[in-house]
């Protein structure tokens, strides 16, 4: 008899565990809590991660953009600031002409409208990451500059096909993707705006 109550004991604990009720050694919900705290305890690291990274890249793109219009000597000496009537673009587009797709980037080279267009880009993109709002935007751009400028690069000097440029784009996406706006940002309260609401892909 007592291996029979035994028996049935056993039985009843594995139903409640499986019905997902209280039992005293039910490995089930000591499982399944300890599987939340470990979702608990990396989700938070993780978005301070992705924060990090995008305030990191949205500081190359900011930090780009000033350099050009100021010419403070880094990228871009005085003489050749956007203020002083420098072109941001024009060295790098020549640069480019023997390469691959030299012939059409050197045709864009010297016209004001491409300057005003990446000089706004550089500003857009560097702005939005570091406030962590705009990301889908943000993200759309900043990847198709940063395609575009892998492909005046082609043939590369050190990689068959990949560099940081496309390491860029795909960390891009993956900040849009993962809501990355919302820490250390201004994200969430972007994103509960009526005109977001109204727009997700503002978002």
């Amino acid at each position: 008899m007592a291996a029979t109550a035994h028996h049935h004991t056993n039985r009843k604990l594995v139903h409640r565990a499986a019905a997902g009720t209280a039992a005293p050694t039910g490995t089930a919900t000591v499982a399944g809590a300890a599987g939340e705290t470990t979702t608990a305890a990396t989700a938070r690291p993780a978005a301070y991660a992705w924060a990090a990274a995008r305030i990191g890249i949205g500081w190359v793109f900011l930090w780009a953009f000033l350099d050009k219009v100021f010419g403070w000597g880094f990228a871009t000496p005085a003489d050749r600031a956007w203020i002083n009537g420098g072109s941001p673009t024009t060295g790098f587009l020549k640069g480019a002409g023997d390469n691959a797709l030299g012939g059409l980037f050197g045709a864009l080279a010297g016209h004001a409208w491409v300057d005003w267009l990446f000089m706004t880009g550089l500003l857009g993109i560097g702005a939005a990451l570091i406030l962590g709002v705009g990301m889908r935007i943000a993200a759309a751009a900043g990847t198709l500059m940063l395609v575009l400028m892998w492909a005046a690069e082609l043939p590369l000097a050190n990689n068959p096909f990949l560099d940081e440029h496309l390491i860029y784009a795909v960390v891009l996406i993956g900040l849009a993707l993962a809501g990355a706006g919302e820490t250390l940002g201004l994200g969430r309260w972007w994103g509960n705006t009526a005109l977001v609401r109204r727009l997700p892909i503002l978002r």
